[in-house]
């Protein structure tokens, strides 16, 4: 009955706005051309989608989060509206809160705790966070809410199954890169709600920049720290948007706090490969001293080399307008399905190069123009985004934010390409870019070619050459002859009922019977003509790889 109540009520909150989508993309859901909206018409819509969303509580919340930097899924103004939407969950009652705590050490929160404040120091959708002391340390003591990760399984147990005939009845990248964002969702999120897991996570951290100066985390008290429990101590520090006045002072330096900010971020994504995946101001503490202090490490993506190597090759490709080297890169990053061709993509790529092009040596009102194209691009041509390039987009859109709320002729982009130059041996040395590597890699791969050529002549030579296709090919033409054969079945069915109709009128004289069976075998061959030919695949088939996994822990 909780499952039927609560999917009632998310398809009377969305289903509208998926409908809405639609029919800006085809006037009839399936057939006619896009319906004109004005671009007034989609700010309402946005305000309204915005208010619904942060109505159906903490799952669709932290989606519509990550939702606000994926300009492959949504335009604007639907990015910028729900990108102000925060964790709007009212404070947890402190009765419940104690309860988690005598759940979690099994005993009142008086004798594990020398003194703990009822009143909550901040609430988020999952976890509430308590000022508390321990002994003579100051600390903070984050909780789970009680009952969230009950309400988190359901959700997404329900978003699955929408998602489940969107990829039916809509299959286009748009849908898929959505289908892909809740599915990466669902495992971040329970880790997320595992406290232990964001230990580990900051004491990986504190191991990695334990040389910097300027940056830290706060310190974790592993004997008190559970599942639903993390106790850290206490950063007496200003949220970093809101140093005016130490600016101003001259206690501390802009330049200096955005280059540490920019660098330990660039660090992380392209060095470490450890990317802190929650950025916001909140999460960024600046104290006197002008030390960073990160926030929040629930969240967490780990790019590999790999795709680290291969982010860097599409940025020369860029620099050196090499199209073929920029596609390349984009099928590996997974920026494009596998079924779109070369051809299909060259234009996003051609576009996105000149969108660079026009970025060079631009003032910062031009620079936010060209970002927004370029949201546009990804947004029109079947490119999705991978999933360590949003939180990095996201970390990028942070810091510009940041910089202009200080400095109005704050340019981001020259600012990441000065920070960029502090680490370019790093980078290069982590992705193999340094000379000795590159001249290994040169090596290897003459050696490899070689090889190769003399197998294929050895081949050639004793009549062994045979050329294959590749299983993908394949499967797609199984695949269209299976889904002709069906309309095929179908066109024989429909004549079959006509038929059959026809005789039975002829023996018992039965007008409805005939009519009846004559109306049937047109909307049979009305189908035949008009059912788009994915709706004639099998429905397993798109169930797989999208349905939750196990909700309980």
């Amino acid at each position: 009955m909780r499952r039927l109540n609560r999917s009632i009520r998310v398809f009377v909150a969305l289903v509208p706005f998926v409908i809405a989508f639609l029919r800006d993309r085809r006037r009839f859901i399936l057939i006619g051309r896009g319906a004109r909206r004005s671009p007034r018409h989609h700010q309402r819509r946005a305000e309204r989608l915005t208010r619904r969303i942060a109505q159906l509580g903490p799952t669709f919340i932290k989606l519509a989060q990550i939702f606000s930097s994926r300009a492959d899924i949504f335009p604007e103004p639907y990015l910028t509206e729900i990108g102000t939407l925060q964790d709007q969950v009212p404070p947890q009652d402190a009765e419940a809160i104690l309860g988690v705590i005598l759940e979690e050490y099994g005993r009142p929160v008086d004798e594990v705790f020398d003194d703990f404040s009822r009143e909550p120091l901040a609430a988020a959708s999952l976890g509430q966070v308590h000022r508390a002391r321990l002994g003579d340390e100051e600390v903070v003591v984050k909780v789970l809410r009680p009952g969230v990760e009950e309400v988190v399984a359901l959700d997404l147990d329900i978003s699955f199954r929408v998602l489940f005939w969107l990829n039916l009845l809509f299959p286009n990248h748009h849908v898929r890169a959505l289908t892909a964002v809740v599915r990466e969702f669902s495992h971040k999120v329970r880790q997320e709600m595992d406290f232990r897991r964001e230990a580990e996570n900051i004491h990986h951290v504190q191991e990695t920049y334990r040389d910097l100066e300027r940056i830290r985390t706060p310190r974790v008290f592993d004997s008190h720290t559970r599942r639903r429990v993390l106790v850290m101590e206490y950063c007496r520090g200003t949220k970093i948007d809101r140093l005016q006045e130490a600016f101003d002072e001259g206690r501390l330096s802009f330049r200096d706090t955005m280059r540490t900010v920019t660098g330990v971020y660039l660090r992380m994504m392209m060095v470490d490969g450890f990317l802190h995946a929650d950025p916001h101001p909140g999460n960024l503490l600046v104290e006197d001293d002008g030390t960073v202090v990160l926030l929040d490490w629930g969240m967490v993506v780990e790019v590999p080399r790999w795709t680290r190597e291969t982010i860097l090759n599409v940025a020369l490709a860029v620099a050196r307008e090499d199209l073929d080297g920029i596609i390349n890169g984009m099928y590996q990053l997974g920026m494009i399905s596998p079924e779109v061709s070369r051809g299909e993509i060259r234009e996003a790529a051609i576009e996105i190069m000149r969108i660079v092009d026009r970025a060079q040596g631009t003032g910062r009102e031009r620079v936010q123009e060209l970002v927004q194209e370029m949201f546009d691009t990804f947004y029109t041509w079947p490119l999705i985004l991978p999933q360590e390039l949003v939180y990095f987009f996201r970390a990028a859109v942070l810091l510009e934010g940041i910089g202009f709320r200080y400095d109005e002729a704050f340019n981001g982009l020259h600012f990441i390409r000065d920070v960029v130059a502090d680490f370019r041996s790093d980078i290069l040395r982590t992705t193999g870019r340094e000379p000795s590597a590159l001249a290994r890699n040169v090596i290897d791969e003459a050696q490899n070619t070689l090889r190769s050529i003399r197998d294929l002549v050895g081949r050639a030579e004793r009549e062994e050459l045979r050329v294959r296709v590749h299983p993908r090919d394949i499967q797609q033409q199984e695949r269209f002859l299976h889904l002709q054969a069906r309309r095929i079945l179908l066109s024989i069915f429909a004549t079959a009922t006509a038929v059959i109709s026809s005789i039975l009128f002829i023996s018992i004289r039965s007008w409805w019977l005939l009519a009846g069976g004559l109306i049937a075998s047109l909307f049979l061959f009305v189908l035949v003509f008009f059912l788009p030919t994915h709706l004639l695949e099998n429905p397993l088939r798109h169930a797989r790889g999208i349905r939750p996994g196990d909700p309980h822990r």
